[in-house]
């Protein structure tokens, strides 16, 4: 009876890890494929060519990037506190992975049909301020604090836009679940009578990820070797 029991944990592990690696694979995909999309609208918009080498018209760039990212050498500040220079990174990539755990891809396709999903997803949002602030403490650099104390305004305060054009979705659905308001939609979308909203939710949207033009709290080229190696590598 013990053993039975043993071996159904283990398979209901199995399956979760299963669903939790459908979920996460095609999400890391595409963001690997969204920044090609951007870098070449931006190339577009500047009258350049853009990454156009590496694979078909430059579609493999991505994987050339993240490799090259990995054959780097990991570069730690002497004077840092070095279990929390990792951890920042790690800390960061966790909760905008954990965020894709309650989004609904179909009928009953989800990982958690959560009736709090929509406070569940500010509240990652919040904690995922602490990576950054983290990561300029850790470095035990007055430069980097004061980057990471600007970066860290900079995000609360588009997060108050933010969390109030969500607010006004869920008043006129009255539920925080988001399988409820994507059913309140099947007549009319929201972003037709709400289209000022969503250009304020947008914008607010870019500010939040510090993408273009909303990338001026740091210099992202030279940040993108340390989180994206440092989160690779965790993975």
């Amino acid at each position: 009876m013990i053993n039975n029991n043993i071996i159904l944990t283990i398979l209901n592990l199995l399956i979760n890890l299963i669903d939790v690696l459908c979920v996460l694979l095609p999400v890391l995909l595409s963001v690997a494929f969204m920044t090609i999309i951007e870098r070449k609208q931006l190339a577009a918009h500047q009258r350049r060519v853009g990454p156009n080498t590496v694979g078909y018209y430059g579609i493999l760039q991505p994987f050339s990037d993240a490799l090259k990212l990995i054959l780097k050498e990991t570069i730690i500040p002497s004077q840092s506190n070095k279990v929390l220079f990792y951890l920042a990174p790690v800390s960061t990539l966790v909760f905008s992975l954990l965020g894709w755990g309650i989004i609904p891809f179909g009928q009953g396709l989800t990982l958690s049909d959560f009736s709090l999903g929509i406070l569940y997803t500010l509240a990652l949002s919040s904690l995922g301020i602490y990576g950054v602030l983290f990561a300029g403490w850790s470095a035990n650099s007055k430069y980097a604090f004061l980057g990471s104390l600007r970066s860290t305004a900079a995000m609360i305060s588009y997060e108050l836009i933010l969390s109030s054009a969500i607010l006004i979705v869920i008043l006129l659905t009255g539920s925080f679940n988001f399988t409820t308001i994507i059913e309140h939609q099947q007549s009319i979308w929201f972003i037709v009578p709400l289209l000022p909203v969503f250009i304020f939710y947008f914008i607010s949207i870019l500010a939040e990820t510090s993408r273009t033009p909303f990338d001026l709290q740091e210099a992202l080229s030279k940040k993108k070797y340390y989180n994206i190696n440092s989160q690779i590598r965790s993975l």
